[in-house]
């Protein structure tokens, strides 16, 4: 089984979600980017990633906007179920831009990094970085590894949204930005059965298939969204083939 969350910044506690105590050795929880455990290089952190690699299951994140990259790049590049990762420590590892992975038997498709929206307010080295934009060559390699899977993949997992579903969630289009735009060339194009994405700060569905998650975790392999106590025009929204969201208890 898949499972997959959004932002994290260095929260331990969404690994206490009773939810995830199904997951097993083959099985994955997602995080889409902002992860925030590789910041300071502290030796508190550095017990935290030993803690969560140490988890009966994979722990795999793609990068945000918000990550330490010089500490981020000091793990050793390797090949992973199919694709190129970094072992960060454990069954925890980042999962790279434009890869294509076989993972509990599902491909997925991930595209980390994205852009701030407050960078006047940030400082390159300290609390932001400029390689938070993917690269062109970073751009080119994952339209060829999808070339390379038919352009038909299981599940897809980024920060930043296609723009088409940006611009359906926010009013404001000045800030979209062309990883939004090349994101989006993918969408029109590709074959998959569900989206997600964390910038947002959002959890929710567009139907049939595509969500924007953040605190929340989300069931990718499921077929329908558990039934909760809600608002009947939510519930309303969701379709058969939505994915279930994994309510905390």
């Amino acid at each position: 089984m898949i499972y997959i969350t959004g932002d994290i910044h260095a929260d331990f506690s969404r690994f206490k979600n009773p939810a995830l105590r199904k997951l097993r050795k083959q099985d994955a929880l997602i995080v889409c980017g902002d992860f925030g455990f590789i910041w300071d290089g502290s030796k508190k952190e550095k017990k935290l990633l030993k803690k969560i690699g140490k988890l009966p299951y994979n722990v795999l994140f793609v990068e945000g906007s918000h990550e330490n990259y010089d500490l981020l790049e000091e793990y050793e590049v390797s090949d992973w179920c199919g694709g190129k990762t970094r072992q960060i420590s454990g069954r925890l590892r980042q999962l790279m831009r434009g890869q294509v992975y076989e993972i509990a038997e599902k491909t997925v498709f991930t595209f980390g990094g994205g852009q701030s929206d407050d960078t006047y307010d940030l400082v390159e080295g300290q609390n932001w970085w400029q390689r938070e934009i993917p690269t062109e060559e970073e751009l080119s390699e994952g339209l060829e590894n999808l070339e390379k899977a038919g352009n038909s993949v299981d599940f897809v997992v980024t920060y930043e949204p296609p723009s088409s579903l940006r611009d359906f969630l926010i009013t404001d289009k000045t800030d979209r930005n062309h990883i939004n735009t090349y994101l989006n060339g993918i969408f029109e194009k590709l074959t998959f059965k569900g989206w997600f994405f964390g910038k947002l700060h959002l959890n929710k569905l567009i139907p049939p298939k595509y969500y924007a998650v953040y605190d929340g975790i989300v069931v990718a392999d499921s077929t329908k969204i558990k039934k909760k106590k809600e608002p009947k025009r939510r519930a309303k929204a969701a379709e058969e083939n939505a994915p279930e969201e994994v309510k905390e208890n």
